[in-house]
């Protein structure tokens, strides 16, 4: 499995062939989304809602064999395929890893420059709870 360095880079590759245009990277974004895995219906809870978004976010983990994994889903295009970007780099990490993480992915792939405020604060609002959910795991297993 690669680390997560290797997949930013992949993804920071990815979004170099775009050369910043903003409508092939918003179209880009969302077919991202797109490729995420079914969320099951019975998950799409107030409760797994994440504060802090715009968009609804439905985020949920499970652990297995010390890894976390998140599954997740948005009622936005743009917004599904912020949280396939943030899952493709954060799951079935440790949850040291993530909580490690720089996630430099972000502004290597200009985010700032395609998303605006309310986005921005979305998507730091993904990353804390992801970050939260980590560390959650981290002290459970540390028990």
């Amino acid at each position: 499995m690669t680390d997560i360095k290797q997949v930013q880079e992949e993804i920071i590759d990815e979004f170099t062939i775009l050369e910043g245009d903003r409508e092939s990277t918003i179209f880009y974004i969302m077919e991202l989304g797109n490729k995420l895995s079914n969320y099951p219906e019975e998950a799409r809870l107030d409760e797994n809602l994440i504060k802090g978004c715009q968009s609804k976010v439905w985020l949920t983990t499970e652990e297995k064999s010390g890894k976390v994994i998140f599954k997740a889903d948005s009622n936005t295009d743009i917004t599904k395929g912020l949280i396939s970007l943030l899952i493709r780099v954060l799951s079935e990490r440790s949850p040291k890893e993530i909580i490690d993480a720089d996630l430099y992915f972000i502004e290597k792939i200009g985010m700032g420059n395609i998303l605006g405020s309310q986005r921005s604060n979305g998507l730091a609002a993904m990353i804390k709870q992801m970050k939260l959910y980590a560390l959650a795991y981290q002290s459970k297993l540390n028990v």
